[in-house]
């Protein structure tokens, strides 16, 4: 949704998730690379912003056009970070804008290394109440039916398989902690998702002094697609105020049960804390808390299995992950 807000404005050209940094490439990012590694790399790139991330096929069929594209280049990048800004700068210029805007959510894992190597990059962070990425990951599988009618059945099986309440609310806590220690940084800024959402003009205007770009009412004019909870609606525009709190609204108050809440809240709760997200008094079904706890493991490793393909260096990303370090 972010992304879409800014890339409707004249700036900036809103790529689809790339998933560079710790799929695509592993750190050093700054290393000197083959030819023939940047080659690989970059016609990945073009694969997955031209097909998208979780739908793409094979690299290979853009490799010819990653070759010109980099024979074109005024100075050939010799690093991985050198070719991600090349590309960045040409998607953007190709489409008649001038700021790129990468989305990806586990960008929050290299926050670090973005600051070091691109000097005037800008980090937007937003964090969002843990229960209601719990009900969107649950959910997430179901985008199949909610719009997302191109998802290959193995995606579709992929996000069932990736979802455990002790797994996301990890993440989520890794995630909130790897973004905090950046909070005084001059070129980060975070915000929430529910600040968004009940105040979306200003804060879009503060986003825009951060980036450095005029502020326009037609970023809000966005189509409400793209949701796990919701069926897409791109004939709809505005900013959708019911997207926040949905694990306990009428609608789906019901898709989380009492030992995802408890499991999840008890795992997030210093952080919940930090960041004013009230919990609620709730007694887990106490068979069923046994049960997720057993299956815990199975699914960790169903995870581990079907995202393999997703860690450029396995160890490295299970670290900044699950470890934040």
């Amino acid at each position: 949704m972010m992304g879409r807000i800014l890339g409707k404005h004249p700036s900036v050209y809103t790529f689809g998730e790339l998933h560079f940094f710790g799929q695509l490439c592993a750190p050093p990012f700054s290393s000197k690379t083959r030819k023939e590694e940047i080659e690989k790399v970059a016609s990945q790139l073009y694969c997955i912003q031209q097909e998208g991330y979780r739908t793409h096929g094979n690299p290979r069929r853009f490799l010819n056009e990653a070759r010109t594209f980099l024979e074109g280049l005024t100075t050939y990048p010799e690093t991985q970070a050198a070719l991600f800004e090349a590309f960045l700068s040409r998607g953007a210029a190709e489409n008649g804008k001038t700021i790129s805007c990468d989305q990806t959510p586990r960008n929050v894992f290299y926050i670090a290394d973005i600051l070091e190597l691109y000097p005037k990059a800008r980090i937007i962070n937003m964090i969002r109440d843990p229960r209601d990425v719990l009900l969107s990951q649950k959910r997430k599988w179901k985008r199949r039916f909610l719009g997302g009618s191109d998802m290959p059945v193995k995606e579709t099986f992929r996000d069932w398989m990736n979802y455990h309440p002790i797994t996301i609310s990890q993440i989520w806590r890794t995630a909130v902690t790897a973004a905090e220690q950046f909070l005084q940084h001059e070129r980060f800024t975070s915000i929430y998702f529910e600040e968004l959402l009940a105040q979306p003009e200003a804060t879009v205007k503060h986003l825009c002094d951060f980036v450095g770009i005029t502020y326009m009412h037609e970023m809000l004019q966005i189509p409400q697609v793209g949701s796990s909870v919701a069926e897409d609606q791109p004939q709809v525009l505005g900013i959708n105020l019911h997207r926040a709190h949905s694990w306990h609204n009428e609608t789906t108050g019901g898709e989380l049960s009492s030992v995802e809440i408890y499991l999840n809240q008890t795992i997030t709760a210093a952080l919940m804390k930090k960041h004013n997200y009230s919990p609620v008094s709730i007694q887990p079904n106490v068979v069923s808390l046994v049960l997720h706890l057993l299956t815990f493991p199975l699914k960790l490793i169903g995870a581990f299995l079907f995202n393999l393909d997703r860690m450029k260096n396995i160890r490295q990303t299970l670290k900044r992950r699950f470890f934040n370090y």
